[in-house]
């Protein structure tokens, strides 16, 4: 019998864990440990142990295994409403990428929405009384977040796709920017540059404060000035990433590190305006990569973060809690790629003037 023969074989029948097992070669205590998210495992065998169980067609009893433990077998995640039109993109991945993963250990994700935070908080008591959710996947985390103090108070499992500042016990996990925010000054400083200007992003965000850490200890390690006047505004759509962009080159900068690429396309407004080559008259680092990042002339160099893979790991972080096989304080950190595309490149020889009106 080939291998493409067994495997249809197993399809038909009800795949149990063993099957699995056998098929990879391994323990069933090691597949158990691998599709439930325990740290022992290595990446690349949870990754293997999750691509075969999606292949046979192993799912674990989700009936059974509410009846047994009062569980729903359900990831819960609430979105806030204003946010999801901007996330598109992202969203689209990252939902691929936890309900992969839920399915995979059989359960199922749950997604809401919220208008505010009052109503976050609200939604999150719904799902957790109706018993609609195990769990939460926290995004776009705060300094100060209420979602952690409230699931907290509730003993409710959670996991945040980014930091937790407070030293508590959270499970995080989250991509290094601070890391990509240090490189992105080291590649800029090499060619020359020596005034960096930084665009932060949303205000209060854990991500915002962790890359203006990794941002200055890049000057640190170049030997540049640490100029509070190169930090703009934060700047999270277009429009306030263009105003950011004219602000900065006013003051002088020569290179330009935006923490979010939608805001980054802004500063294409401002170099067409003021009839700049971006690249040769002033160069652009920015981090995300989403697709509009490779449209413009010239391509937006960037920091790759694979949304589809986080949503996947903190799936397996969160359902890892539920079942009780993990705790914190625990953090996970993936490194972004860097996609090295036309919009940087040697500082200018002599800053351009133009013209804009201002005294």
């Amino acid at each position: 019998m080939t291998p493409d023969n067994a495997n249809e074989k197993l399809r038909r029948s009800k795949v149990r864990l063993s099957d699995v097992a056998a098929h990879l070669g391994l323990s069933k205590g090691t597949v158990s440990r691998a599709l439930n998210g325990y740290p022992d495992i290595s990446e690349a065998t949870r990754e293997k142990v999750r691509r075969a169980a999606k292949e046979l067609g192993y799912r674990p009893m989700a009936q059974a295994q509410s009846l047994r433990t009062g569980k729903c077998s359900a990831i819960g995640l609430v979105i806030q409403r204003r946010d999801a039109d901007q996330q598109q993109p992202f969203l689209a991945d990252f939902l691929g990428g936890l309900s992969d993963a839920a399915s995979v250990h059989g359960f199922s994700l749950t997604v809401a929405a919220a208008h505010g935070n009052e109503d976050m908080l609200r939604v999150i008591e719904r799902l957790v009384r109706d018993n609609k959710a195990d769990g939460f996947v926290l995004p776009r985390v705060k300094s100060m977040d209420t979602r952690v103090m409230f699931l907290s108070a509730l003993e409710v499992p959670y996991v945040l796709f980014g930091r937790d500042q407070s030293a508590g016990t959270s499970v995080c996990y989250d991509v290094d920017g601070a890391a990509a925010m240090q490189d992105a000054v080291r590649r800029l400083a090499a060619l020359g540059h020596r005034r960096i200007g930084l665009i932060p992003g949303a205000p209060g965000s854990t991500y915002a404060a962790t890359r203006e850490r990794g941002y200055r200890e890049g000057l640190r390690e170049a030997g540049l000035a640490d100029d509070r006047k190169l930090i703009s505004q934060y700047a999270i759509t277009q429009s306030a990433g263009a105003t950011a962009a004219a602000d900065l080159l006013d003051r002088g900068a020569t290179a330009l590190i935006y923490m979010m690429d939608r805001a980054a396309l802004g500063a294409y407004i401002i170099a067409h305006d003021r009839g700049l080559r971006i690249g040769d008259d002033f160069s652009i680092i920015s981090y995300d990569g989403i697709t509009e990042a490779d449209l413009v002339d010239p391509a937006l160099s960037t920091y790759r973060v694979d949304v589809r893979r986080a949503g996947q790991r903190l799936a397996e972080l969160l359902i890892a809690q539920v079942n009780g096989t993990l705790s914190g304080p625990h953090l996970e950190l993936d490194t972004p790629t860097f996609l090295s595309r036309g919009s940087h490149g040697k500082a200018p020889s002599a800053i351009r003037t133009v013209f804009t009106g201002r005294t």
